[in-house]
């Protein structure tokens, strides 16, 4: 999951990008700003993977908070002037969306910049991780997984031939670490292995031996990932 802030001095703009932002699990939306200049000091205080940007404020444009960044942000701007588009990709803006934002269109920008996103940081991802096992420390390789299910402030990891290992983890935790295209959110409490997937009936995945529900948030990023029509 990429997080990511909005900075727009016009409230419905925001509202558009809440409700875009919603519809898509693989992004959280963590802040939103009118004032640019405390859209800045959030960027410099916490660590974000993206920013929607407009271009035309008063007091300090996009372009101008961008240049006084130091670590930046993966950027998309926003604005309702296409003049700025070509200046903007000296930014090296991932995406410049048009107001009024469509959907499809925000769809395509963000999924741009989840692709860059993992294209850097697949490099560092390992292909396994550790979990504490009562008093034990069990080594976990994400491509043996069948399923993960949220256990409040545990996390019940399946494998094949139905073993199952209660972890002292998150499932938060576990979504910041999974490699991209390893296991595929399909609910709040579930991940899954694409590869033991035998079928999708009823909007429930069928696995070996269990039914998972598909969350409604999640079902067009599950179908699009399985490429299903």
């Amino acid at each position: 999951m990429i997080r990511a802030i909005a900075i727009d001095d016009e409230p419905s703009a925001l509202d558009v990008i809440k409700i875009h932002s919603n519809k898509l699990p693989q992004l959280e939306l963590v802040a939103c700003y009118s004032n640019p200049k405390h859209g800045f000091e959030y960027i410099k205080n916490n660590s974000i993977d993206l920013v929607f940007l407009d271009i035309n404020m008063p007091e300090l444009s996009g372009l101008e908070l961008i240049r006084k960044l130091k670590n930046k942000p993966l950027v998309i701007f926003t604005t309702a002037y296409s003049e700025f588009a070509l200046e903007s990709y000296d930014y090296d803006a991932v995406d410049y969306l048009m107001k009024p934002i469509e959907f499809d269109r925000f769809y395509r920008g963000v999924t741009k910049a989840i692709t860059l996103i993992n294209s850097s940081i697949r490099v560092d991802k390992k292909d396994y991780f550790f979990v504490k096992d009562g008093y034990k420390q069990v080594k976990v390789v994400f491509k043996q997984m069948e399923y993960a299910k949220s256990n409040g402030n545990y996390l019940d990891i399946y494998f094949d031939e139905n073993k199952k290992t209660m972890a002292r983890m998150t499932f938060s935790q576990l979504v910041e670490i999974v490699p991209a295209n390893l296991l595929l959110r399909v609910h709040n409490s579930f991940m899954v292995n694409p590869k033991y997937i035998q079928k999708i009936e009823n909007n429930q995945i069928v696995l070996n031996k269990i039914n998972i529900p598909i969350g409604i948030r999640y079902k067009e990023l599950v179908f699009e990932t399985l490429n299903i029509k």
